[in-house]
């Protein structure tokens, strides 16, 4: 509870302990979740707008605005293959504003994965990393 109010970070990794941030390995090919992720961090998501991409880099920036409170962000998401080429999207997400985020961060993360899952209509095989809470079926 108080990382919620010192931190204004999170991070997505195939290896977190939280398992609302391990991100998301696909066996779906780059380029049909590039082109989801950019069209989800270009206004796909209420509140977020695009600032940078890089397909080369397979980096997309984002800047996002407190809906609610005002805890504005800015969010690196990375599209890349892993060492089984599979295609791997990992997040970080940055406030812009002093003191802790309550953990709105971490929830932006999580948004975005669901959000990039129903975007590419991923079937259960297809997400191959996805964790469910402790007690919860997959």
């Amino acid at each position: 509870m108080w990382q919620g109010f010192t931190s204004r970070s999170a991070r997505s990794s195939a290896d977190s302990a939280d398992h609302g941030l391990v991100g998301r390995t696909y066996s779906i090919p780059f380029g049909t979740v590039w082109d989801a992720a950019v069209r989800l961090a270009a206004g796909g998501l209420r509140g977020w707008t695009m600032t940078n991409s890089d397909d080369i880099a397979g980096i997309l920036e984002a800047r996002i605005r407190g809906l609610v409170l005002p805890f504005p962000a800015t969010i690196v998401i990375t599209v890349s293959l892993d060492r089984n080429a599979q295609t791997r999207v990992d997040l970080s997400a940055e406030g812009r504003h002093r003191g802790g985020d309550f953990r709105t961060n971490a929830r932006r993360i999580r948004r975005f994965c669901s959000a990039l899952d129903r975007a590419l209509e991923a079937e259960p095989h297809q997400v191959l990393n996805v964790r469910t809470r402790p007690g919860r079926a997959a």
